[in-house]
């Protein structure tokens, strides 16, 4: 029986952009992993034995959650922007999409690929953290259910970004002005129950504080945000992001002009 889907395209497409990760080894894993293995010895060893611990949980261990949500989203938007805006920039995207694969298929190549370089990201950090704390998983099934939604969630909004960037600069400036502040201050490294009433009312506008919510209570049982609701926001996102890939496709937005 022949399948609905090319997967030899589908295939040919993941296996191109994850061949892109090996190529460039230190810079896609070693750096992110590197620079994650700071925050814990900086404010995990040098800072955390000043303070108490944050709910029940020491503040090194309290951290991982975070810093590991943090570099996913960061790392899935940077992977997947990436990979689709160099094929818009060097031409080579009208032979994707002149070839017999459809909008899915193609989506699903580049964002599967991004996805699975932020989730293999995600684990490696998981295992370097056990170097510096000790932490437990309560719910292992959620939380790998959440670091599945936020990596494949924030590729699907880094290929929008993708598409949607005409330039270096472009490409750059929602990472750096809106991603990485969102991630700071969406609670890795605080529980947002410490902040004042109004910015704990105010902080609820800022998606990350789901995620990292979430995924922190997979790990202690303990979220500044219900379970429930978080999982409901993070599909939200979901079904917003893929709303924009199919806009995108419709009318070949960027990609065939």
């Amino acid at each position: 029986m022949t399948s609905p889907i090319n997967l030899h395209a589908v295939k040919a497409i993941y296996l191109f952009e994850l061949a892109r990760t090996w190529r460039t080894l230190f810079q896609s894993i070693a750096a992110p992993v590197i620079s994650t293995s700071l925050y814990f010895i900086v404010f995990g060893a040098a800072i955390g034995g000043r303070f108490t611990a944050v709910d029940g949980v020491s503040y090194g261990a309290f951290l991982v959650p975070g810093l590991v949500m943090m570099s996913v989203l960061t790392e899935s938007v940077s992977n997947a922007s990436f990979g689709i805006y160099m094929p818009r920039y060097s031409g080579t995207i009208y032979e994707v999409l002149s070839a017999p694969i459809s909008a899915f298929e193609t989506v699903l190549g580049y964002v599967g690929a991004a996805a699975t370089k932020s989730m293999i990201l995600g684990v490696l950090i998981l295992l370097t953290a056990r170097l510096f704390v000790d932490y437990s998983i309560q719910h292992p099934v959620w939380m790998v259910a959440f670091l599945v939604l936020t990596s494949v969630t924030f590729s699907l909004f880094g290929f929008i970004l993708g598409v949607w960037a005409d330039g270096w600069e472009k490409l750059q400036i929602v990472p750096i002005l809106v991603i990485t502040p969102l991630a700071f201050l969406g609670g890795s490294f605080y529980s947002i129950s410490m902040l004042p009433p109004l910015w704990q009312k105010i902080t609820l506008f800022n998606p990350v504080v789901y995620l990292v919510s979430g995924f922190r209570w997979s790990f202690y049982g303990q979220a500044d945000v219900p379970v429930g609701i978080s999982l409901a926001m993070t599909a939200l996102f979901l079904a917003l992001c893929l709303t924009a890939v199919w806009w995108i496709f419709r009318p070949g937005y960027k990609l065939k002009n």
